[in-house]
């Protein structure tokens, strides 16, 4: 089973997202399921929002095709702003990064690299509702950002890079959690002492 939702069982729409994903995947289905694992965590005290955007373009540049970067924290933390940094990290230097608050998703493709598909879920009611947003696209073929990853419920996947904003001791200031999943774990070794 895909979806690590205590003793409930999936619904039929988690079940065939968890289908469609292995198929467009190429791997059976069982292959992503979730695992029991303990993730890494760090925290990082960031001084400003041009130190939030150059923990974003070193994550954008560890990111790759498959990848769920899940953005938490309260509003006004700099969701939006990390995604924004990353976006443009990617390629997207003179193009407008509209927060995706009323559209829900915005989606960037780039010529060299991936695309890069940023939800923001907060007005959504039900996590089957991200399935009409073409989530499970995303998942098998981008980068995903989400801003309210807590909105999918049991449809995150087990495998991503959680990153949670919080208020800093100054206006600009961010502590920024970082929980990596196996998968991350490895790429994040020398983040924030890279170039």
């Amino acid at each position: 089973m895909l979806l690590d939702a205590g003793d409930r069982r999936p619904t039929l729409a988690q079940t065939a997202w968890q289908s469609r994903v292995a198929a467009r995947c190429g791997a059976p289905a069982d292959r992503l399921k979730k695992e029991r694992v303990v993730p890494i965590s760090f925290v990082l005290d960031l001084a400003d929002e041009a130190a939030t955007a150059r923990l974003a373009e070193q994550v954008a540049a560890r990111a790759r095709r498959g990848d769920v970067i899940a953005l938490a924290g309260p509003l006004g933390s700099g969701k939006t702003s990390f995604a924004r940094a990353f976006i443009r990290a990617l390629g997207a230097s003179t193009e407008e990064v509209p927060s995706p608050t009323f559209t829900l998703v915005e989606v960037y493709a780039f010529a060299a690299g991936p695309t890069v598909w940023h939800f923001d879920l907060f007005r959504l009611r039900q996590p089957e509702e991200a399935l009409e947003l073409g989530i499970e696209e995303a998942f098998a073929e981008a980068i995903s950002l989400i801003e309210w990853p807590e909105r999918l419920g049991p449809l995150l996947p087990a495998e991503h890079l959680r990153i949670e904003l919080a208020p800093g001791r100054s206006s600009e200031a961010r502590v920024v959690t970082l929980t990596a999943s196996p998968s991350w774990a490895p790429r994040l070794a020398g983040l924030m002492s890279d170039g």
